[in-house]
C-alpha cells in the first residue's frame, strides 16, 4: 500500500483512540489526526498542512455548516421550532416515530434534486430534528437518522453523481442515462426501504411512542397560531428550486449564466436566517446587551462544530495532496477475485474514498474505475454502476470524516462522536451489503 493508504489508516485510529478509547474531545482528535497525516509528508510537511488548510478555509460546506448552526439557534431561541412542531405533530403525531418517517421520505425526495448530502442534512434535519427530539426521540438518535440518510439521494435519479459516472471514460461507451435509470432509481428505492425497516426497530427499540391526544392541537387551531413560522422554509424551497432546470432557466433568463450556480448549502442558511429575522421581528432583542447574551449562549456551540469540520475537511485534502485517489485506484485495478468478493472489495474501498471526500469527489476519482473493476468479474454493467452509486451514497454517514454529521450534530447540539458507531453499524454496513447484493443480482433491479 502507498504511503497516502497508511497515512489514512493511521488518521482513523488517531481518532478513534483518542475520541474514543481516551475519551478526550472531537476537535482536538480531529487536530492531531490531520498533523499525523502532514508528518507522512516528511521534509514536505508545511507544505501539507498549507494546502489543507487553504483548501478547508476555501471549501463553503464549513461556513454553511456553522450558518447551520445559528439557524437552527435563532429558531429555536426565538420560539418558531415549537410553533412548527405543533402542526406537524396535528398531522403526524399519532403516529409513533412518526418525525422519523417524515425525515426519511423528505430526504428522499429531496435527494436527487439537491444531489448533496450536507444540502439534504442541513435542509431536512433543520425541520424534522428539533420536531424529533420534541416528539420523544433522543438527540443523538435524531442526528444519527438524519445523517444516515443524507446519501440517499446520490444514488436515487436524477441525481448529478449519476451523470458524472455516466460520463466517465469507462462508463460512457456502455451504458446510458436511459438504460441507467429506472435500476438505480430501483436501487435507490432499496436503501430506502431498509431505513424505513430501521426506524420502525428504533422506534420500537428505544420506546418512542405517538405523541399523547391530549397533546396534539387540531390542525386548524395549529396553523392560525403559527402558520407564520412554517415561512423560514421558505428559505429551502427557493434554493432547491433554483437548481431544477426550470430554475436554473428562469434564473438564466433573467440575470445570466452565472445564475446555475446556484449552491443551495450556502444559500439555505441565509435565506432561512433572513427570513426567520422578518418572521420573528417582534420576538428579536431590543437592546446591545440582549443581543450580547444571546450570542454568548450561541458561541460554545461553535468550538465543536467548527474545528472539527475545519480539519475534517483539512484533512481530506492533504490526502489528495499524498495521492490516496491514485493509490487506491492501483489497488482497486489489481483486484483478481470471485465475483461476491471483487464487490465486497470495490464497495469498501469506495466507502473509504467516500468517508473524507463528497460523493462527488469520489464517483470523478474513481467511479470509472469501480465500474470497470465490477464489469471485469462478470457482473451486469447496469447492477455495476447502480452499485457503484449506492456504495458512494455511504458519504454522509462515513465518520469521521462526512460533513453531514457534524452539520446534523450541530442542529441537535450533541457530539459527532456520539453517533460514529452507531452510523458504521446501522448505516454504512448495511449499504454496503445492499450494493453487493444488487452488483451480485441477489436484489433485482
Amino acid at each position: 500500500m502507498g504511503i497516502a493508504v497508511w497515512a489514512l489508516v493511521a488518521y482513523i485510529a488517531i481518532i478513534v483512540v483518542w475520541n474514543g478509547v481516551l475519551k478526550r474531545g472531537i476537535g482536538e482528535a480531529m487536530l492531531l489526526g490531520f498533523v499525523a497525516i502532514c508528518l507522512f509528508g516528511g521534509a514536505d510537511f508545511f507544505g501539507l498542512a498549507w494546502a489543507g488548510i487553504t483548501e478547508a478555509l476555501a471549501e463553503e460546506v464549513v461556513f454553511a455548516a456553522l450558518a447551520f448552526v445559528f439557524m437552527g439557534y435563532l429558531l429555536t431561541r426565538l420560539g418558531l421550532i415549537q410553533e412548527q412542531v405543533t402542526v406537524l405533530n396535528s398531522v403526524f403525531g399519532r403516529l409513533r416515530g412518526g418525525a422519523g418517517y417524515v425525515s426519511t421520505s423528505a430526504a428522499a425526495l429531496l435527494g436527487g434534486p439537491s444531489g448533496s448530502g450536507s444540502g439534504i442534512a442541513a435542509s431536512v434535519g433543520s425541520v424534522t430534528i428539533p420536531w424529533m427530539t420534541k416528539s420523544g426521540w433522543r438527540p443523538d438518535l435524531a442526528a444519527s437518522l438524519v445523517a444516515g440518510n443524507a446519501g440517499l439521494g446520490i444514488s436515487i435519479p436524477p441525481s448529478s453523481s449519476i451523470f458524472l459516472l455516466l460520463g466517465s471514460a469507462a462508463v460512457a461507451p456502455v451504458l446510458t442515462a436511459d438504460q441507467l435509470f429506472v435500476p438505480a432509481l430501483v436501487g435507490g428505492l432499496w436503501t430506502v426501504a431498509y431505513r424505513f425497516v430501521l426506524v420502525f426497530l428504533w422506534v420500537r427499540r428505544h420506546g418512542i411512542a405517538a405523541t399523547a391526544a391530549a397533546d396534539i392541537v387540531p390542525l386548524r387551531a395549529a396553523l392560525r397560531a403559527g402558520w407564520t413560522s412554517l415561512l423560514v422554509y421558505a428559505g429551502i424551497v427557493v434554493p432547491v428550486l433554483m437548481t431544477l432546470d426550470f430554475g436554473v432557466e428562469l434564473m438564466e433568463s433573467r440575470v445570466g449564466e452565472a445564475a446555475g450556480d446556484v449552491s443551495i448549502v450556502v444559500w439555505i442558511p441565509v435565506l432561512t436566517v433572513l427570513v426567520t429575522l422578518a418572521v420573528a421581528w417582534k420576538r428579536l432583542p431590543r437592546t446591545g446587551r440582549a443581543w450580547s447574551e444571546l450570542l454568548a449562549d450561541l458561541a460554545p456551540r461553535y468550538a465543536v462544530i467548527g474545528a472539527t469540520l475545519f480539519f475534517a475537511f483539512a484533512a481530506a485534502a492533504t490526502l489528495g495532496e499524498l495521492g490516496l485517489v491514485e493509490q487506491l485506484t492501483t489497488i482497486m485495478q489489481s483486484l483478481d477475485a470471485p465475483a461476491v468478493v471483487i464487490a465486497t472489495l470495490v464497495g469498501l474501498l469506495i466507502v473509504i474514498v467516500a468517508a473524507p471526500l463528497t460523493s462527488t469527489a469520489t464517483i470523478a476519482a474513481v467511479g470509472g474505475v469501480a465500474f470497470s473493476a465490477l464489469t471485469a468479474a462478470g457482473m451486469d454493467p447496469a447492477a455495476a454502476a447502480t452499485a457503484v452509486m449506492i456504495f458512494a451514497s455511504t458519504e454522509g454517514a462515513s465518520p469521521p470524516g462526512a460533513a453531514p454529521i457534524y452539520i446534523a450534530c450541530g442542529i441537535a447540539q450533541v457530539d459527532p462522536a456520539r453517533t460514529f458507531v452507531r452510523l458504521i453499524v446501522w448505516f454504512v454496513i448495511p449499504t454496503l451489503v445492499i450494493g453487493v447484493l444488487v452488483a451480485t443480482g441477489a436484489l433485482p433491479i
